[in-house]
């Protein structure tokens, strides 16, 4: 039976934030103790965020008896040094992500929601990985990477791997309620003359499926956008503390407003600086978040009592679009 080593915060408009692979940290929060869980993870291909990372995962994979077309555990993974965002293939990266989200089941109350967002790339055999988490094309330090190719993974691909989340998730009994279509109005000019530019990202909302009977989840739909609409336009705002994935607050207050009753518990597993646990505390909600670099947990703990942090924040930026589509370069991408 595991044993639970976090509490969840009880005092109303107050945050807690821990260091660590939210992995582990899901295993260890009480059973049915968060209302609603909201996260954008690490999206593939894109950086490392500083964190080091085996190139040669797949080789010791295939040496130990291993399948390319089976992904091996999360846990194995990691232990082999892996790193969440850098998997070798795409496949082993959504295989990670929903072992990950599994793993907080048990937390997440039977009332409770789940938002996700996540955003798509392109495959070509080459890519450039960012080393850091800033924004920008600039001159930030690169690393070149092989991707073998197969299957659906073929040159100039959109991946889709938004979708093949979502339905791996489903798989795993999760209710899909909602496909938020995130519409960023500020995306710069591509490079690229044979495809539209990717100005939209997928903010999944998924609800635990009951053992009898329909879902039944707290849901105020009086706090969403004007229109309940399931299309929302929110410009693309420009990370802090090197951190290039800022939820805005025009896109997630919506969800924490909707989806999490006055005074319950709002959990980021991937909080970067914190932006959801201010928005959350600013409503009244509690907030607890998970980051497994010390940098952005100290800098997610200084920023989850900031109202100055949770304030309306779409300013048009010209550092560039970070959220998800840079995972090549502009010689490399498809």
């Amino acid at each position: 039976m595991t044993t639970h080593e976090i509490n969840p915060p009880t005092k109303e408009r107050t945050a807690e934030v821990y260091e660590g692979d939210s992995y582990d940290l899901l295993g260890k929060l009480p059973p049915e103790s968060v209302d609603l869980i909201i996260t954008s993870p690490p999206y593939w291909g894109l950086r490392t965020y500083g964190i080091d990372h085996n190139e040669d995962i797949l080789s010791e994979w295939v040496s130990e008896g291993g399948s390319k077309e089976e992904a091996p555990t999360y846990d194995w993974y990691r232990l082999h040094g892996g790193c969440l965002g850098m998997e070798p293939l795409p496949e082993w990266y959504v295989s990670n992500l929903v072992e990950i989200f599994q793993r907080g089941a048990h937390a997440l109350k039977p009332e409770g929601s789940m938002w996700i967002n996540i955003g798509d790339t392109y495959f070509a055999r080459w890519s450039s990985i960012r080393l850091d988490g800033r924004q920008g094309l600039g001159n930030n330090p690169r690393m070149r990477r092989k991707t073998p190719m197969g299957g659906f993974r073929q040159e100039k691909q959109l991946l889709m791997i938004p979708a093949r989340f979502a339905i791996a998730m489903q798989d795993k009994r999760w209710i899909l309620r909602n496909d938020l279509i995130w519409e960023k109005r500020n995306v710069p000019p591509r490079p690229e003359k044979d495809r539209l530019r990717l100005a939209h990202e997928h903010f999944y909302h998924f609800v635990k499926r009951p053992k009898e009977g329909r879902a039944k989840y707290y849901y105020d739909i009086s706090t969403v956008e004007k229109g309940a609409r399931d299309v929302v336009t929110v410009n693309v705002t420009s990370g802090s503390d090197g951190h290039s994935a800022t939820f805005p607050v025009k896109l997630i207050e919506p969800r924490i407003l909707s989806s999490c009753p006055p005074n319950g518990l709002v959990l980021d597993p991937f909080c970067g600086t914190g932006r959801s646990l201010a928005v959350a505390i600013k409503n009244g909600r509690r907030a607890m978040g998970f980051e497994i670099t010390s940098h952005f947990a100290n800098s997610a703990s200084a920023n989850a009592g900031s109202i100055d942090f949770a304030v309306d924040d779409s300013i048009i930026e010209d550092e560039g679009d970070d959220f998800g589509q840079l995972a090549m370069n502009e010689e490399l991408m498809g």
